[in-house]
């Protein structure tokens, strides 16, 4: 019997130590996979923030160019972006704190790599700092520099345009056609623009005395349109946007859809050939995009941003447009300043023939005398004009339609004229070759009664001196 409880015993310690040899080893797994995912969140974090640098226009870093400036308030952990640290490690993830790099930065602007000098070797841009005083390249610089490589020029003569500042909130807009679904004018961060309302496929056209066939032969369209932020569901923007191009058979010739980061289409080649393609490309989140399409005779582009997101050499002729809201879901699908014009003429041969030219091509912000990024394509046209005749002087003037009050008007005019000679001095024409004038409301060339009208009036020229 004594024989007996003995082996039990023996047993039971065996048992209770291999449960407890097993406890233990659960815990120090649980202890590895714990210390692995607290890596791993770290990973998590950095990546994240090099994204959003990324996206923000910021110098991305890398393991030996992790270079944050040190000041009196700590340096900026570029890990997990916590502030203030004053230690060798991060308090709020442990990250080390980056070292000094070899002077070799990737350019946020254009992503040129290998620069060791303070300006970008393929654009231009300076390179960013720390916390010294400068900055990285802003979002705004960064569409600007992309737009200065673009070659985009929009038409001169205005077809349709519409802004929407005249609408009424909650009704329909006035200058187009409802073809289905439903639509309505509204406000997002004090910008006017026109709902697409989802589930119902909402598909408006501009209004015009022949709705069939109104687009020549070289034209121009551009809008702006809206992109939300990621869904909690799908981890995507929200929104699908398709514009058609028909023939004045209203046979649809080109039907580009995008947003969600993709684009794509299908379209009519000059043989009647069916044919597509598509392209992924990076959204603005959270803000207003620029779509830009331009049609000269055959050859059809489209570009986003100021990047080419679709080249086609020869597509059929289409004669009108449509804009139609694919989305599935209940997020806001805007689109607002949009703008239809006739190919543009060489400036050269317009300045010539009535010594100056007039150009809609330099757009600004709502009543500020900021240049959009867009602006850029026309004003390396005009860069290009005067680099290649040196003896050209010129007197911009900048005019206004007759919205509003005259002095504001005249006011404005004055600053947007000088905002464009500030900008071609910045590009390296001299100053004692440009003068700026603002002329207000005073010098109509069409009737402010209408929408086309002021849209004419609203313009900038170029007077030879």
């Amino acid at each position: 019997m004594k024989q007996l409880f003995l082996t039990v015993g023996i047993l039971l310690c065996f048992t209770m130590n291999t449960n407890a040899q097993g406890i233990l080893d659960r815990l120090s797994r649980s202890a590895k996979n714990a210390a692995e995912n607290a890596v791993q969140q770290q990973v998590n974090k950095k990546v994240e923030k090099e994204v959003d640098k990324a996206f923000e226009g910021e110098e991305p870093a890398s393991e030996n160019d992790d270079q944050e400036q040190t000041n009196a308030d700590g340096w900026v952990c570029p890990a997990c972006g916590h502030e203030g640290n004053t230690g060798k490690f991060c308090t709020e993830c442990g990250a080390k704190q980056p070292v000094a790099s070899d002077g070799i930065w990737t350019c946020p602007a254009c992503g040129h790599e290998g620069n060791k000098g303070k300006f970008c070797t393929e654009c231009g841009a300076k390179q960013p700092v720390g916390d010294n005083g400068s900055a990285a390249a802003s979002p705004e610089k960064t569409i600007e520099i992309t737009y200065a490589k673009c070659d985009f020029v929009a038409g001169d003569e205005i077809i349709f345009e519409d802004n929407l500042a005249n609408e009424q909130l909650g009704e329909f807009p006035s200058q187009w056609d409802l073809l289905r679904g439903s639509a309505e004018v509204a406000s997002l961060n004090g910008v006017k623009c026109i709902n697409l309302e989802s589930g119902a496929n909402a598909t408006i056209a501009p209004l015009m005395t022949d709705m069939t066939n109104y687009l020549p032969d070289v034209f121009t369209i551009e809008f702006d349109y809206w992109i939300n932020n990621f869904t909690e569901t799908n981890q995507s923007p929200s929104q699908f946007y398709q514009l058609y191009l028909l023939n004045s058979e209203e046979r649809t010739v080109l039907s580009l859809e995008f947003g969600e980061g993709h684009v794509s289409w299908d379209y009519l080649s000059g043989s009647d050939d069916e044919r597509n393609g598509s392209i992924d490309h990076k959204e603005v989140i959270d803000s207003w995009s620029h779509m830009a399409i331009s049609f000269n005779k055959r050859a059809f582009k489209a570009y986003i941003n100021g990047n080419r997101v679709v080249n086609i050499p020869n597509m059929a002729a289409p004669a009108s447009m449509k804009i139609k809201n694919t989305s599935w879901d209940d997020h806001r699908t805007l689109i607002t300043n949009i703008r239809i014009a006739k190919g543009a003429v060489p400036l050269y041969n317009r300045m010539m023939t009535d010594g100056k030219f007039i150009t809609y091509g330099i757009t600004f912000d709502v009543g500020k005398a900021t240049i959009k990024p867009e602006s850029m394509g026309e004003i390396n046209r005009i860069v290009k004009l005067m680099t290649d005749n040196p003896d050209l002087k010129f007197s911009v003037e900048g005019h206004t339609d007759n919205t509003g009050n005259a002095a504001s008007n005249q006011t404005l005019s004055e600053a947007r004229s000088k905002a464009i000679v500030d900008k071609l001095v910045e590009m390296g024409i001299a100053a004692d070759r440009l003068t700026s004038a603002g002329k207000g409301q005073n010098s109509p060339i069409a009737d402010n009664n209408t929408d086309e009208g002021r849209a004419k009036n609203r313009r900038v020229e170029f007077v030879k001196k």
